[in-house]
């Protein structure tokens, strides 16, 4: 999901605060021989702008830990190359549903959470997961919705209905969808009546003709830049994460979001460490400076996305903790689901149909 900044100037925490903030028992891991032996480096493989302003500053002021981060595109690409074998990440930000598909592959390597004292800040909803029983290969790190982003003064009435992007020509060539298959088919899915994690081949293949059809009214199959088409005139409506939206609604009040009333995507991101880590300590150590309540404000607070961080939330201002669109209402939460790992040949449907929708 990629980030930009919502507060461009949040103050920081000097040096000795951030120790203080950490604990004893990260301050502890601060001169484990553990640590110690590791180099003062750690990889990070991350979205775009998916972090705070200076918060990879403000850990190696902490820390003497030099952050290197590294971006991809989507979650399948950073899936391929860990998959090769991984080329010296420490650190990653899977969705729910890789987290899975990683673990079931064995790309991931159990947290030791006596190493991440500030879990105990995470909100209880977030502490297990169904993905990742007992949170044994993740920490949560953010979560939200897919909808549809829209210019208010192009369309007729607010589009609650993802029809507006697969099914009509209301605004043809005006129109963006993510290039990522399995949003693309999850949302057909839901347009169509059906759960989005549906494993039934017949469902797939109603999907990827209603797409086809679309396709001439399409203007973009946009690679998590359906905010930017929107706020530079290139499209009236786009598919895109809430994130997204809003950080382009507090520059332009001609842009609206709105989750459409037949349900989208419940996501949420993680941090996880990937299996052959050359630095895991520094990994831990990380993650629990992320977890640090003013630390998760501040990095909440910038990228204008929902923290499952409950400490991070109540420090954070009113304009973010009770904004709707970054922490919807139980009705919409309700009528969301979140993706689930089917196995590979599920996957195989995804891939399989993308191709044949690229090709037509």
């Amino acid at each position: 999901m990629k980030k930009t900044p919502f507060i461009s100037n949040p103050g920081r925490r000097t040096f000795l605060a951030g120790l203080s903030a950490i604990g004893a028992a990260a301050a502890g891991l601060r001169f484990s021989p553990a640590l110690a032996a590791e180099e003062k480096k750690l990889n990070f493989y991350n979205w775009d702008t998916y972090i705070g302003e200076t918060t990879l500053a403000d850990f190696k002021a902490a820390s003497g830990i030099e952050v290197n981060m590294d971006l991809f595109a989507d979650l399948d690409e950073m899936f391929a190359k860990l998959r090769e074998g991984n080329p010296g990440y420490d650190l990653i930000v899977p969705g729910n549903d890789y987290v899975e598909r990683m673990i079931t592959a064995g790309m991931l390597q159990p947290l030791d959470h006596s190493l991440i004292p500030n879990f105990k800040n995470v909100d209880p909803n977030f502490r297990d997961a169904q993905f990742d029983p007992g949170r044994r290969y993740s920490m949560p790190y953010m979560w939200g919705t897919i909808g549809i982003g829209y210019r208010k003064s192009k369309v007729r009435e607010v589009p609650d209905s993802w029809k507006w992007l697969y099914d009509s020509d209301r605004y043809a060539g005006r129109i963006a969808l993510l290039g990522d298959a399995s949003t693309i088919f999850q949302m057909a899915f839901k347009y169509l009546g059906y759960s989005l994690n549906t494993t039934d081949p017949a469902h797939f293949e109603q999907a990827e003709r209603l797409v086809i059809k679309q396709k001439p009214h399409i203007k973009a199959f946009a690679d998590d830049n359906g905010q930017d088409l929107l706020a530079a005139g290139e499209v009236d409506l786009t598919m895109e994460w809430n994130g997204d939206i809003l950080q382009v609604m507090e520059e332009d009040d001609d842009i609206g979001y709105a989750v459409p009333r037949e349900g989208g995507l419940l996501w949420q991101d993680c941090l996880s460490i990937p299996k052959g880590a050359p630095r895991p300590m520094n990994a831990h150590r990380f993650i629990d400076y992320i977890l640090e309540a003013e630390v998760g404000k501040l990095i909440a607070e910038y990228i204008y996305y929902a923290t499952p961080n409950k400490a991070a939330r109540d420090l954070a201002s009113p304009d973010y903790s009770r904004n709707p669109n970054i922490f919807p209402s139980d009705d919409v939460v309700a009528n969301c689901e979140t993706a689930l790992y089917l196995g590979e040949d599920i996957q195989r449907l995804y891939d399989e149909g993308w191709t044949r929708i690229n090709a037509a």
